[in-house]
């Protein structure tokens, strides 16, 4: 099964593709789509839009794996990143692909058994996982795997 693990955000989307065997999870590609701060927020929705058909397009998951918005401490980004999340479901749907959707705190507990771990602690459990030794700089992506793995671990997938 092949799993596309999403980190939503406007500035940046952080994206993961999975392959799952019922065994162990295998990091196939990963990646960002970056937008510019200075555009206005519909020709960065588009982009996100563009890009997020072409990597569905290019990868055809089976599923995919988003990260839930359920509490944000700065409310001028909640807005943007809700829109962007839509943008992304909004091209998962027109694919058909199945979504599923993990809190940040799910995500924590699953992979590392304690759902306030901190960022740490989730990329050591991702490497572990992936059996790496290094992961890819943004933050953003080692998200996204850590999402579709945390997937992998779902009574979910089957």
């Amino acid at each position: 099964m092949k799993i596309l693990g999403i980190d939503p955000g406007l500035g940046i989307v952080g994206y993961s593709i999975v392959e799952f065997d019922g065994e162990v999870p295998v990091l196939l590609h990963s990646g960002s789509i970056q937008t510019q701060k200075g555009e206005k927020e519909s020709a960065r929705l588009l982009e996100i839009f563009e890009d997020m058909t072409l990597i569905v397009d290019k990868y055809k998951p089976d599923c995919a794996a988003i990260e839930k918005l359920f509490f944000f401490r700065n409310r001028t980004t909640v807005m943007p990143v809700a829109h962007a999340r839509g943008v992304i479901l909004t091209v998962l749907e027109k694919f058909k692909v199945p979504i599923y959707e993990y809190t940040p705190m799910e995500v924590k507990q699953v992979l590392t058994g304690y759902g306030r771990a901190d960022k740490k602690e989730v990329e050591r459990m991702v490497k572990l996982s992936l059996g790496v030794d290094v992961l890819p700089k943004l933050d953003d992506t080692v998200d996204s795997i850590a999402i579709a793995i945390c997937h992998t671990r779902s009574s979910m997938v089957g």
